[in-house]
């Protein structure tokens, strides 16, 4: 049902563009100048809308249309760390509410000063896991530390996990007896918020030994049911790298991904800018970049790919 749904969407996205496209030629054929403004506008609009499209078209992926489940964490560095983990956790939710896209935090682990040691964030919306899964690997943020006394110029990491929403499928099978799930008290800010009863869980594979929280919702059930998301989320791509690593083995071009290899940096000091390091794309305004205008680079990176494929 979730699938015919989307195709419908489509489709009718589809109908609709080609209706306007040809009220416009209509429109543009009267050669009335007092309408001109309003047909500019409307030209614009389809423009915005094809571009839009020709980029989804890009994404032919067999999760690329799913949900995503977006996963952020401090590397080493502190508080600095935490507090760059935390700026990207907002940059993040405000491209996702940019694009009007449902979002809803599913677990955090707050740092001890300041920011997150960790945050996992489930984001809902047609596309979301294609236009996002450009953003997997290390961020590397340069700037004067606002929490070094003698303002010295520091580089913090984060690492973003990104994976598609899964829902039980032959491809994933979870045995139940391979399943560890404790329950706790979750944690808060204080008074009324604070859980009096164990809702947050915490579930174990013991297989594999991934482990998936959950605890913002009240109730357990609903935390429980987030956790599994995210743990049949985690199978996948574990089941996806194995296989991606033993036919780039076969092939001979396998290189070990490792902390320090950072898809993008961001530099606020000395001079301000974004660069994407597998695309070379730089941005100059990296506020605006922060403020969650992400798209060049998730564009870039998505017509890179489809290079390398050709």
């Amino acid at each position: 049902m979730r699938s015919l749904a989307r195709l419908q969407r489509d489709i009718d996205g589809w109908h609709a563009l080609q209706q306007r496209t040809s009220d416009a030629i209509e429109l543009a054929s009267l050669e009335d100048d007092e309408i001109r403004g309003d047909l500019e506008k409307e030209l614009a609009e389809l423009q915005d809308e094809v571009n839009r499209r020709e980029t989804q078209a890009l994404l032919s992926g067999p999760y690329d249309k799913e949900n995503a489940i977006l996963a952020i964490h401090a590397g080493a560095g502190g508080t600095d760390s935490q507090d760059w983990a935390a700026m990207l956790q907002r940059m993040y939710l405000r491209w996702a509410e940019a694009h009007k896209y449902n979002t809803e935090i599913l677990d955090t682990s707050e740092g001890e000063e300041a920011g997150i040691k960790s945050t996992t964030i489930y984001i809902e919306g047609n596309f979301t896991y294609g236009y996002l899964k450009s953003e997997r690997g290390v961020h590397r943020l340069v700037r004067l530390s606002p929490f070094d006394s003698a303002s010295r110029r520091h580089t913090s990491f984060a690492l973003v996990e990104v994976l598609p929403q899964v829902e039980a499928t032959e491809e994933i099978q979870i045995n139940q007896s391979d399943l560890r799930i404790d329950t706790y008290r979750s944690a808060g800010a204080g008074g009324q918020s604070v859980q009096k009863n164990d809702t947050a869980v915490r579930i174990t594979h013991i297989p594999t030994g991934i482990v998936a929280t959950c605890q913002n919702e009240r109730s357990q059930s609903q935390n429980k049911e987030n956790a599994m998301r995210v743990l049949r989320a985690r199978l996948l791509d574990i089941q996806h790298q194995e296989q991606a690593e033993e036919l780039a083995q076969i092939k001979g071009d396998h290189i070990k991904a490792e902390w320090g290899n950072q898809i993008r940096s961001y530099v606020l000091h000395p001079y301000q800018m974004v660069k994407d390091h597998r695309t070379e794309l730089e941005i100059g305004n990296a506020n605006a970049v922060l403020d969650g205008k992400i798209d060049p680079f998730i564009e870039m990176y998505l017509r890179s790919m489809i290079g390398e494929k050709s």
